[in-house]
């Protein structure tokens, strides 16, 4: 009932062979781990290790894979030669230090968004990318865990609404705040609103709209509803965007869902192209369907309703797993993971507060 601990289950889908892609789960302050990792073994990578500090995480995550071994420290997964990747879902702040270990010992890199809470980070991992040949990928879990939201990146490259032009996406969650951990509600460990769930929209708008790079024409934020219990929590955030080739954003996130909706967040993604226009209801079809993962499209062909859950499938985790083995970037390019990270941060970094 909260997106922390949104942790979808596909089918199980091999790209590889028993024992041929080897990971290990380091820092599991988000729930999104279990994601992660459902995402990389159903796609046939072997979860050998998994550590963090506190026991009661070691011993839920234990619980949902039995079969993992719990290491006694970070340095033993680090000396692993046969560990090819690192995931991790560490408190924000901290998740780019964790990242500049696993290279520094030859792993490739895939954490939780948000990847970063400041610019000089990003640069840090930019410049170890670059020195050390190893990927910094990130969970966008909004575009690769939702099956309607890879099928509408389907249906735009087969050509179903033409040139995309503009996107509006809403993100809102909720907050559930006897659930979450402190660092949650501290501004310099979670990084603010654009900067956290915000990443998930600026992502999909390089992505949808092919864009390259973009910048951000205005931004705000706010905390409307919980100054005196979490002064530091930004609950309300959104921003516009235009990108190099001209197609616009707006976005909406907010921790606003309320408890009579039957899920964490009604997730809405409006893509409109110059020959139709999609629209995505992720989780949930309010008032009429319990299901997720709901698309409609309409263009010079008509009108058409797609119920896409267990449909689609997951590709993003097999293809990262390929790209890692042969050094290529079909599941996602570098800069593109860097890029959707840098426009958030600068979203977040030049946002009007509003009081």
């Amino acid at each position: 009932m909260d997106g922390m601990n949104y942790a979808p289950k596909g089918k199980p889908n091999r790209v590889v062979s028993e024992g041929d892609f080897i990971f290990a789960a380091i820092a599991l302050d988000h729930g999104h781990i279990y994601g992660m990792c459902n995402g990389l073994t159903e796609a046939g990578a072997v979860l050998k290790y998994v550590y963090d500090p506190d026991p009661e995480k070691i011993k839920q995550f234990v619980e949902a894979f039995p079969l993992v071994r719990v290491a006694s420290s970070e340095q033993e997964i680090m000396d692993d030669p046969e560990v090819n990747l690192i995931a991790g879902a560490a408190v924000p702040s901290k998740r780019c230090e964790l990242g500049l270990r696993a290279m520094d010992h030859g792993k490739d890199y895939f954490t939780d968004k948000t990847p970063f809470t400041t610019l000089e980070q990003l640069e840090q991992a930019r410049r170890k990318t670059e020195a050390t040949g190893r990927k910094y990928m990130v969970y966008y879990s909004e575009r690769l865990h939702v099956e309607s939201a890879v099928f509408a990146g389907q249906l735009i490259e087969q050509g179903a609404i033409g040139r995309v032009i503009q996107i509006t996406g809403f993100g809102p969650h909720r907050l559930n705040a006897p659930g979450r951990p402190d660092w949650f509600f501290e501004k310099e460990n979670y990084g603010g609103i654009l900067c956290d769930i915000g990443s998930h929209q600026i992502e999909q708008f390089l992505y949808y709209a092919s864009c390259k790079d973009a910048r951000v024409m205005h931004s705000k934020v706010a905390n409307y509803h919980c100054k005196e219990d979490y002064p530091e929590l930004e609950d309300y955030g959104d921003a516009t965007l235009i990108g190099d080739n001209g197609a616009t954003q707006y976005f909406r996130v907010d921790w606003f869902t309320p408890d009579g909706l039957q899920t964490w967040g009604d997730g809405r993604i409006f893509i409109v192209g110059t020959e139709g226009y999609i629209e995505i209801r992720k989780y949930i079809d309010i008032a009429r369907e319990s299901s997720s993962d709901h698309l409609y499209l309409v263009n010079d062909k008509g009108e058409k309703h797609f119920s896409l859950k267990g449909h689609v499938g997951y590709p993003f985790f097999g293809e990262l797993i390929l790209d890692c083995i042969h050094r290529t970037e079909n599941a996602m390019t570098q800069e593109h993971a860097f890029k959707a990270a840098e426009l958030c941060l600068k979203a977040q970094e030049m946002a009007i507060r509003v009081e």
